[in-house]
């Protein structure tokens, strides 16, 4: 799952002590502060015989708006688009069922994979080639219809049509019977998909291969179900799609606000995951840092209704931590940041590894306000820590994840003949802060002996401009968190060979390397048992071999609440508050 971009307004630059203008040094030094978890292992119990209803807790107050607000927006609400961490805590957690959903459990402090519109988990055959679930009685859309598997299954087939809807998940593509051949339902003489079949009230999914962790991909949005009736106009569907969750959209302006209400068609008793005890949930976008988290912290009238799920700046973060602990959380994320270089445009792997010692990570996390051991911690294998089968090593050899080197950088691009080498990226011109990393990231660049090139972009547009295939540039800034506690949700999802050069940008380097495939094709018929230690080497393996990514941090979060917002706590799954249990006290 992509990991949300989360940047700090213009205003918030007079607040915070920028004390990284000494370029890109490695020894800038940046203040560590508080414990890093490991959060690689993140959802990896399961409950097959969860039930509703969830108990709403006894300090909850019935009624009232809690009041969300953010720097950053979401760039689609479209249940099949919805593949960034804050869109799935928001449509999951509030709006859209699925097949499977993650339920948080406040003994260990982690979530549990259990039923959401099925029965169960999931059946499958002998030859584990073929998943059966079965709906659960009495689901319905906010009108009042019933949800039927048909629903489901049209959900699915939208999914296949990547090149109307972009920016989602693609493992049905690989996995599923046909997932290549088929283009989806809006196609030009459209078949009817033979992989996905509604049979009464199951769902039948036929796959190419085996695919042991699908009941946690049937979690996402994107296994939601959508009456075909009301998809008119795909691109238009996520202005109000069908709420089957306790909460539907009242109103929704794209990039600004999003107005939640109840949906009283809504049954508690037959979900396990979510309650429903405020009114509504009011959301508001592209919000000024400095304001919201002033308001917030100051904790009076309405702010002690609010929340942000944006990290917290260093000085808030100080001062809320020393006055009001009870309203800052914190908490890990399965999350890891990563520069990406475009295997087409730079093609020399030297090249690749001269970016990972120019690149002044101390001075850059602290112009983006970033708290080290809090909110990023130093990366070197590209699965966070925790993951099961986890390799720990560093490449380049010696790089830890902190270290700038201008000097190595530069012997890297003169043995490559590329001094002089020009590095293009994207940020965002009217955010100060992502000028200020930028700023940072030009001195690193070009005292190591590349030509820094930044192009700018929007924070509006940030997101599409990154996932644009024909975008002038050829260095891309993301993060990836796991979709479920297993390398097999990070490989074959973003350095698959046949998802390079694909509009929506699935992989994101474009990395396309046949013998890379042949091995990510091994692991998946290893046993289940030898799986995860398979992903593991292959991390070291395709680092080592290529140099694919540039380990930019692990992520965690930290972020605050008015003292009257309840049942607030970090997902560690997504690296968000838990909407599907907050309430007002």
């Amino acid at each position: 799952m992509r990991l949300k971009r989360t940047v700090i307004a213009a205003s918030a630059i007079a607040a915070l002590t920028l004390t990284a203008a000494c370029g890109g040094g490695g020894g800038g030094g940046t203040d560590k502060t508080g414990e890093f978890k490991e959060g690689g292992a993140a959802g990896s119990g399961k409950d097959a015989t969860a039930e509703g209803p969830l108990p709403i807790p006894d300090d909850a107050k019935k009624g009232g708006t809690i009041t969300v607000l953010s720097n950053a927006a979401p760039s689609t609400l479209d249940p099949t688009r919805t593949y960034y961490t804050d869109s799935g805590a928001i449509m999951s957690g509030l709006v859209t069922r699925s097949l499977t959903q993650y339920k948080y459990d406040e003994k260990t402090q982690d979530e549990v994979l259990v039923p959401d519109l099925a029965t169960d988990l999931g059946q499958v055959s002998e030859d584990r080639l073929t998943w059966t679930f079965t709906l659960k009685d009495g689901i319905k859309y906010e009108d009042g219809t019933d949800v039927t598997a048909a629903d489901v299954e049209y959900g699915i087939e939208r999914a296949f049509a990547q090149d109307v809807l972009t920016d989602g998940p693609t493992y049905h593509l690989d996995f599923f019977k046909g997932g290549r051949d088929y283009k989806g339902p809006f196609a030009k003489g459209a078949k009817p998909y033979d992989g996905v079949e509604s049979d009464g009230n199951k769902i039948v999914i036929h796959l190419e291969k085996p695919f042991p962790e699908l009941d946690y991909y049937a979690s996402f949005p994107v296994f939601s179900p959508i009456p075909k009736a009301k998809d008119k106009d795909p691109l238009a569907y996520e202005s109000h799609p069908m709420a089957t969750g306790p909460y539907k959209f009242e109103s929704y302006k794209p990039g600004s606000s999003l107005k939640l209400v109840k949906n009283d068609q809504w049954d508690p008793d037959t979900d396990p995951g979510r309650f429903q005890a405020a009114d509504a949930f009011d959301f508001s976008f592209g919000q000024d840092t400095a304001k919201l988290e002033n308001q917030i912290a100051g904790d009076k009238g309405a702010a002690q209704s609010m929340m942000t799920y944006d990290d917290v700046t260093p000085p808030t973060y100080k001062s809320i931590k020393e006055n009001a602990p009870e309203n800052l959380i914190e908490g890990t994320s399965p999350c890891t940041f990563m520069y990406r270089p475009d295997q087409t445009k730079i093609k020399d792997k030297k090249i690749r590894e001269a970016i990972s010692w120019a690149f002044p990570y101390q001075a850059a996390w602290k112009a983006a306000g970033e708290i080290v051991g809090v909110t990023i911690q130093p990366g070197t294998s590209l699965l966070p820590p925790g993951t099961a089968g986890r390799v720990e090593y560093q490449y380049p050899k010696g790089q830890d994840g902190q270290t700038t080197d201008p000097e190595k950088a530069k012997a890297l691009l003169k043995e490559a003949g590329a001094e002089g080498f020009e590095l293009k990226w994207y940020y965002e011109r009217d955010d100060e802060l992502s000028v200020a990393k930028k700023d940072q990231m030009v001195k690193g660049f070009e005292a190591a002996g590349f030509k820094a090139t930044p192009v700018a972009s929007t924070d509006e547009t940030y997101r599409d401009d990154q996932s644009n295939l024909k975008a002038p540039i050829n260095l891309r800034y993301g993060g990836w968190c796991s979709d479920w506690p297993s390398g097999g949700s990070w490989f074959p999802a973003q350095w698959y060979g046949p998802n390079a050069n694909q509009e929506g940008m699935p992989n994101p380097t474009n990395f396309n390397e046949a013998a890379a495939d042949a091995k990510q094709a091994e692991i998946l018929k290893m046993e289940p048992d030898k799986v995860p230690a398979g992903w593991g080497e292959f991390d070291k393996w395709m680092q080592e071999t290529y140099m694919v990514e540039i380990n930019a941090g692990y992520d965690g979060n930290a972020f605050i609440k008015g003292s009257k917002v309840g049942g607030v706590v970090n997902d560690p799954v997504k690296g968000m508050p838990a909407f599907s249990i907050m309430y007002l006290k």
